[in-house]
């Protein structure tokens, strides 16, 4: 089976959890057997195409994305007109079974090029505007987003999500049958995880003193990741308890905000903003840091929860979404809060901080239930997708 892939991101070219998603995916389905292509955005010297761990990358010349909300929604159809006309060459010297695109950043191209080339459209869904928003798209640009998301979702042959919860989110707002939706979860590659960083003593010494504890927040500062709650958990539980420290490593629209509010609350002297880090960064925090707390509002899946759990961090998560489907509300392998409640984070904090023997427990359960989100479940589930697809296809005109 041949497949085009379509995404705005993807190796070198990253900006957050879906280009890695994609490009576990295409890499873990070249080893299943099928041939992968992937249709993205690149410049600054990339070639148009290569072949990089056996998936072969069509590239589209773009300018940086602009920051600017109105900018970005020109910018995007721009990248699609672009990608469309280079699918479209592709396609006429590749005969591809199906074309799968991540998002809406992308819908409008992939759309054009399955109808064009008569093949079906596939689209995976990370995430949506009307969550991102807590329901509040009436205005534009949140409206045009919702509105082609809409679209996508309706028009598209079938849709994955990456949880029940997205599933049941998916069909309730764009008004879909939930069994259009294929629940596929995301995989973790605990090898993609190792430090880089040789002298993790000594990187955790930048942070906290041998006696002290070290909490990890990590992700983009957005309100609906909720690290003003987490930032309103640990007062307390640092006032209460000396030797308590915590990192906040990413960048968003809340930062300012979120360094105003440490301050307000006297943790200024207690923690860091580490600002964005690298991967090999990010990895090596999670071995050094005792607890990563995930307090999301909205969290289609929970990735950092996964990331943290299989590089030995106890993970506290909201009891919301996605998490509810990473951690198990047993209490097994990590610890759950009530969604918005920085009171009971903030007491399940403080007791796990201070009981070792439970703390060691988790995380050795944890590493075990991780190996569970494997790339190669998800790439034999994919092409299960891919294959129905294709099936379907087959009997139409035998049926018209």
């Amino acid at each position: 089976m041949r497949v085009l892939l379509i995404s705005w991101e993807y190796p070198p070219v990253i900006e957050g959890g879906l280009g890695r998603h994609v490009r576990k995916l295409s890499e873990s389905l070249v080893r299943d057997g099928a041939e992968v292509h992937v249709l993205t955005r690149g410049g600054g010297g990339l070639p148009a195409e290569e072949e990089r761990h056996g998936v072969i990358v069509h590239r589209v010349r773009e300018p940086p994305y602009p920051k600017d909300i109105d900018a970005f929604v020109g910018w995007v159809a721009a990248m699609n007109a672009d990608m469309r006309d280079l699918g479209i060459e592709r396609c006429e010297r590749l005969e591809f079974d199906l074309v799968h695109s991540h998002d809406w950043l992308v819908a409008s191209a992939a759309e054009r090029l399955a109808r064009r080339s008569g093949r079906p459209w596939l689209t995976t869904i990370h995430a949506t505007e009307f969550g991102r928003h807590q329901g509040w798209v009436q205005t534009y640009p949140q409206s045009h987003i919702h509105g082609a998301e809409r679209a996508m979702v309706r028009r598209a042959d079938r849709v994955i999500t990456c949880s029940r919860y997205m599933r049941s989110h998916v069909a309730t707002v764009f008004g879909v049958p939930p069994t259009r939706i294929t629940v596929i979860p995301n995989g973790i590659d605990p090898s993609d995880l190792e430090p880089v960083v040789d002298d993790l003593a000594g990187l955790r010494a930048k942070y906290a003193a041998p006696d002290e504890r070290l909490v990890l927040l990590v992700g983009r500062l957005v309100y609906e990741k909720g690290f003003h709650l987490a930032l309103d958990a640990l007062a307390p539980v640092i006032k209460r308890r000396l030797g308590v420290r915590f990192v906040v490593a990413g960048t968003g629209t809340a930062e300012n905000e979120l360094k105003r509010q440490a301050r307000s609350l006297g943790l200024a002297a207690h923690g860091s903003f580490l600002g964005w880090v690298g991967d090999d960064m990010l990895h090596s925090l999670y071995r050094v840091a005792d607890l990563c707390i995930v307090p999301s509002i909205y969290e289609p899946f929970g990735l950092v929860a996964l990331e943290a759990m299989a590089s030995g961090c106890l993970c506290v998560v909201a009891d919301t979404g996605g998490l509810r489907e990473v951690v198990p509300d047993d209490g097994t392998v990590g610890l759950r809060f009530p969604s918005r409640d920085s009171a009971a984070l903030g007491a399940v904090v403080g007791q796990v901080l201070m009981d070792d023997r439970a703390r060691a427990r988790l995380i050795s359960e944890a590493r075990e239930h991780v190996l569970g989100f494997d790339w190669a479940a998800v790439a034999r589930r994919t092409r299960e997708v891919y294959a129905e697809l294709a099936a379907l296809q087959a009997r139409e005109p035998a049926s018209s």
